[in-house]
């Protein structure tokens, strides 16, 4: 602000407050997830199935003693990676459901279409055609994989309840290369590689009427019970947040075209599908504690650790850990605890160890990976934590690390 002559006397500021803004999106958001739960329970529970089904089956196998080594080595890899599998469900799972946004890292959206048709073949009705386009040299993008899922599982839902009677749900990606012209006719629209992923259908189409209503928060058609009208709202708002844009065509009783336009990474390049299986990194004779609760888990981990050339000390619960940390005080480089645990858990054993050492190494493991104890653990001075299931890649790296200082290369 200037007088008369000119000269600045104050300065004017305008300033909005967007927190109830931002906590009714979140909401939103939140709310959404949990409607589409139902729609992924059924398929969460099919995967499950499948994958502890040939873990059960290969399981005796391994017991035959006349089983050829070749066979042998087949039926661990298959134990081993569909127990990876139902890790990464429940995982994805959690996240969904809690609304966790993870950090914008390099996603192939190829893998997250082919799962989202996978669940849609096994849950949505027997009547409805589901068909895909979905080239192998699709480009990355920058973003969030469980908002991804999440736009592509809406879209799906929506696209499942215009065929009430059946038809054709189809989803094809593609690249594309969006010009000047493009750009111009949309007020959001940029030039530039984007990713295009079209899901249409065949089934009741959108009146002309409300064509402009359809991503308003809590618009629905549908009747009362059966959905928060958040679904169009909630796939408009994750990909403007990606910094895309979406397009939409339909004719009554004809059906409908939801277009996605994702901005891409071209150059880009996300973690291989199938990395290479380096030696596992082995111990040089240090001693650990291993506190856990659960028989299985504690069992496993200290064979583990015993192959990989460390000392394991086993612990069921943070009360036995003491004693057995005070009876080998000086020989303990380590100490790998659950958090979860009755009798004396992993936050109560950490805040006596570190007052009788403060410098002893500790690595926590929990089931949850948001776990609320882990801000408090990592004010003791916790030094890196695990979430269960963890591989053994990962925590024979992880010990290496804590032991040494050395960070070890993975692929």
């Amino acid at each position: 602000m200037r007088d008369d002559e000119g000269q600045p006397t104050s300065v004017l500021v305008l300033n909005t407050d967007i927190t109830e803004k931002k906590r009714l999106e979140n909401q939103f958001l939140r709310s959404q997830r949990m409607e589409s739960i139902g729609t992924l329970a059924g398929g969460v529970a099919h995967d499950l199935n499948n994958i502890l089904s040939p873990i059960m089956m290969s399981a005796p196998i391994l017991r035959m003693p006349e089983l050829p080594a070749e066979d042998r080595e087949r039926l661990l890899d298959t134990i081993e990676t569909n127990a990876q599998r139902g890790g990464d469900i429940v995982k994805q799972l959690l996240a969904f459901g809690r609304g966790v946004e993870g950090e914008r890292v390099v996603v192939q959206v190829r893998h997250i279409i082919k799962e989202m048709l996978k669940i849609a073949r096994e849950t949505f009705p027997k009547q409805i055609t589901i068909t895909a386009e979905v080239p192998d040299q699709l480009w990355p993008i920058l973003g969030d994989a469980t908002q991804i899922h999440q736009v592509l599982l809406n879209l799906c839902i929506n696209a499942r309840d215009a065929l009430p009677r059946g038809g054709t749900l189809k989803v094809v990606a593609e690249n594309v290369q969006l010009d000047e012209h493009y750009a111009a006719q949309d007020i959001e629209g940029k030039q530039g590689p984007f990713l295009s992923i079209r899901v249409s259908d065949t089934g009741t189409g959108i009146p002309k009427e409300i064509m402009d209503k359809i991503f308003d928060p809590f618009f629905t058609t549908k009747e009362v019970g059966k959905g928060t009208g958040l679904g169009l709202a909630t796939v408009m708002g994750i990909v403007k947040a990606h910094g895309g844009l979406v397009h939409v065509y339909s004719e009554l009783g004809k059906g409908s075209v939801f277009n996605v336009l994702l901005p891409a990474a071209p150059n880009a390049a996300p973690a291989g599908d199938e990395p290479v299986r380096e030696p596992l990194p082995k111990g040089r004779g240090e001693t650990i504690l291993v506190v856990d609760d659960e028989a299985g888990i504690l069992a496993a981990t200290c064979k583990l650790l015993e192959r990989h050339n460390y000392r394991p000390l086993p612990a069921t619960d943070g009360a036995e850990a003491l004693t057995v940390f005070a009876r080998h005080r000086g020989e303990i480089r380590l100490i790998m605890t659950d958090v979860m645990m009755p009798v004396m858990d992993g936050l109560a054993l950490t805040r006596v160890i570190r007052k009788i050492d403060p410098e002893v190494r500790m690595l926590a493991a929990s089931g949850l990976e948001h776990d609320a104890k882990f801000d408090e653990l990592r004010s003791l001075g916790v030094n890196a934590f695990l979430t269960k299931p963890f591989t053994a890649e990962k925590l024979l790296h992880t010990l290496r690390e804590l032991l040494t200082g050395e960070t070890v290369t993975r692929n």
